[in-house]
C-alpha cells in the first residue's frame, strides 16, 4: 500500500505537467513532488480568485506569484511552524483597535490546521491551498489596516490593494517578516510610532487583555473611542523627528523637536465653519501681517459699522478696494452704494497691535489655505469653548513658535530679526530651509500621564465614525 501511494502521488504529478490556470511543471520543480501539487492549487484557486472574497485580491496574487505559487503555511507534511503564530494574531486584534470579524474567522479555525497535521495526504490539497490562501489574505489586509487603518480616506482599500498607496508595501514586508525571527513583532512592527498612537495601544492592550473581567474594566465606549482615534493616527502614519501636531478637541498645537514637545494653546474654527483635518508643510512665515476680511465679516459686520460710525474704518485702521484692486476713500454716500453690491468690494486690515492676524502668520501649504496665526485677542485662550474662528487657527505665544522653528532650522541667529520685527510691526518674511511638517488632527481622547483623558467632540464627528469602524 505504501508503494502504490507513493504510485498514485507521482502519477497525479506527471499528468499535471500542463497546470489548470497555465503553471508548468518548470515552474514549480523546485518544490517537493506533493508540494508540487499544492502549488499548482494554489494557481488554480488565484484563477478564480474573485469567488474567495478576499479583501486584496491583487496583493495576494502578487505575493504567490513572487514566491512562486509555493504555500507559505501549510505543506504536504502538514503545517508550517509560523502558521501558528500567525493565527494567534487575529485572537489579539481587539487589542490593536480592530475586528476579529475582519480576518476570515469562519475559514482560518484551529481544527482545520489540526486535520491538516493528522492527516497529511494529498486528497485535501485544494482545501489546503485555500486556506493558504485565505490566510495570507488576512494577514496582508491586517498589515494594511494597522499600516493605513481601516478606513483611511486618502487611501481607500482599492487603491492600497493596486499598490497605488504610501511606500509601505504589504506584501514585501509579509515576505520579510517570514525570515525574521520574531515574526509577531514583524507584523506588529508596521504600525504607526508616534507617542500618541503607541500610549493608546498599550492602554487599549491592557484594556483588552488584562484588565477585561475584572475590577478594572472600561466601558465599552472607552474602549470604541480608543479605537477609532488610533484609526485616526494611522492615517496620518508619520515618523517624522520634527513636526508641528494641532489637535482640534483639545485645542492645542504640539511643536516636537527630537524627544521634546512645546505645548501651545490654540482657537479654531466655529462648528459652522469647521478647521479641516488636513496636512502640509511649513515653509516660512512673516511678520506685520495685512489682514483680508472675510467676504461675510465684511457685508455682516464691518459695512454696517462703517456707516454707523464715520470713524471706524480709519481707527481700525480698515481700508477698502474695488473689484480690481483699487483703493476708495468712502464717504457716507460711497459706503451705502458699496453696500448695495458689497459683492464688488472687499477691505483689508493695515497691520498693527490690533490686527486681528497680530504679529505673525505662518504659511504651511494645503489645498484648503489654512494658515497659524497670532491674535491679539488673548482672552479667547483663556475660555472653555475654543470654537470660535473662520476656519485658521489662531496661537497663543506665536512669537515663541516662531523662536522655536528659527532654532531647529539652524536659525537661532535670526530669533532678535524676529523679535525687532514683532515689536516694531515691521514686515519681514522668515523661509525656511527645511519646511516642517504641519498636522491637523481631530482626537478626542490622548493617554496623558497613564490615564485616558477624553475630550469634547466640537463637530461631532465621533458618531459617523464609530458608525462606519463598527458597521
Amino acid at each position: 500500500m505504501k508503494i502504490h501511494h507513493v504510485n498514485i502521488i507521482l502519477l497525479f504529478c506527471v499528468a499535471q505537467v500542463a497546470w489548470p490556470g497555465g503553471i508548468t511543471a518548470g515552474t514549480i520543480r523546485h518544490l517537493p513532488l506533493q508540494d508540487q501539487a499544492l502549488a499548482a492549487a494554489v494557481k488554480q484557486e488565484l484563477a478564480n480568485v474573485e469567488d474567495m472574497e478576499l479583501h486584496f485580491p491583487n496583493s495576494v496574487k502578487r505575493y504567490y506569484k513572487k514566491n512562486r505559487f509555493k504555500t507559505s503555511w501549510v505543506n504536504s507534511a502538514g503545517v508550517v511552524g509560523q502558521t501558528w503564530d500567525a493565527m494567534l494574531l487575529f485572537d489579539c486584534v481587539v487589542q490593536y483597535g480592530l475586528l476579529h470579524s475582519d480576518y476570515h474567522p469562519k475559514q482560518l479555525v484551529y481544527e482545520r490546521l489540526e486535520r491538516f497535521m493528522e492527516q497529511p495526504s494529498p486528497a485535501n490539497v485544494q482545501e489546503k491551498a485555500r486556506f493558504d490562501i485565505v490566510l495570507t489574505d488576512a494577514l496582508l489586509t491586517f498589515m494594511n489596516h494597522l499600516h493605513y487603518g481601516r478606513l483611511n480616506p486618502h487611501y481607500p482599500e482599492k487603491t492600497i490593494d493596486q499598490g497605488k498607496a504610501g511606500a509601505f508595501d504589504a506584501v514585501g514586508a509579509l515576505a520579510l517578516a517570514l525570515r525574521r525571527d520574531d515574526f509577531m513583532a514583524a507584523i506588529t512592527g508596521v504600525q504607526p510610532t508616534s507617542a500618541e498612537y503607541v500610549a493608546l495601544q498599550e492602554n487599549l492592550k491592557l484594556v483588552a487583555g488584562q484588565y477585561v473581567g475584572d475590577c478594572y474594566e472600561v466601558p465599552e465606549g472607552d474602549v470604541r473611542k480608543m479605537a477609532i482615534n488610533m484609526e485616526r493616527l494611522r492615517w496620518i502614519n508619520s515618523d517624522d523627528n520634527l513636526y508641528i501636531r494641532i489637535n482640534i478637541p483639545s485645542y492645542t498645537l504640539t511643536f516636537h523637536r527630537l524627544q521634546s514637545d512645546y505645548l501651545f494653546r490654540i482657537v479654531v474654527g466655529k462648528p459652522t465653519t469647521p478647521t479641516p483635518v488636513i496636512k502640509g508643510n511649513l515653509r516660512y512665515f512673516y511678520t506685520a501681517p495685512e489682514w483680508k476680511v472675510p467676504d461675510g465679516l465684511f457685508i455682516e459686520q464691518i459695512l454696517p459699522a462703517a456707516l454707523a460710525d464715520s470713524a471706524f474704518l480709519q481707527d481700525n485702521r480698515f481700508v477698502i478696494y474695488g473689484h480690481e484692486g483699487n483703493r476708495l476713500e468712502p464717504d457716507r454716500r460711497l459706503l451705502k452704494r458699496i453696500s448695495r453690491n458689497p459683492d464688488l468690494y472687499y477691505a483689508r486690515q493695515s497691520t498693527g497691535m490690533d490686527n486681528s492676524l497680530g504679529s505673525i502668520v505662518f504659511r504651511f501649504g494645503n489645498p484648503a489655505g489654512l494658515y497659524l496665526y497670532d491674535t491679539p485677542d488673548l482672552q479667547s485662550f483663556q475660555q472653555t469653548e475654543k470654537a470660535l474662528t473662520d476656519g485658521n487657527i489662531r496661537v497663543e505665544w506665536a512669537t515663541k513658535l516662531a523662536a522655536l522653528l528659527l532654532e531647529a532650522d539652524g536659525a537661532s541667529s535670526e530669533i532678535p530679526s524676529l523679535q525687532t520685527s514683532v515689536a516694531l510691526y515691521e514686515r519681514r518674511t522668515f523661509i525656511l530651509k527645511s519646511p516642517v511638517p504641519v498636522y491637523v488632527t481631530y482626537l478626542t481622547c490622548e493617554i496623558k500621564n497613564g490615564l485616558l483623558e477624553i475630550y469634547e467632540d466640537p463637530y461631532g464627528l465621533d458618531a459617523a465614525l464609530e458608525a462606519a469602524f463598527y458597521d
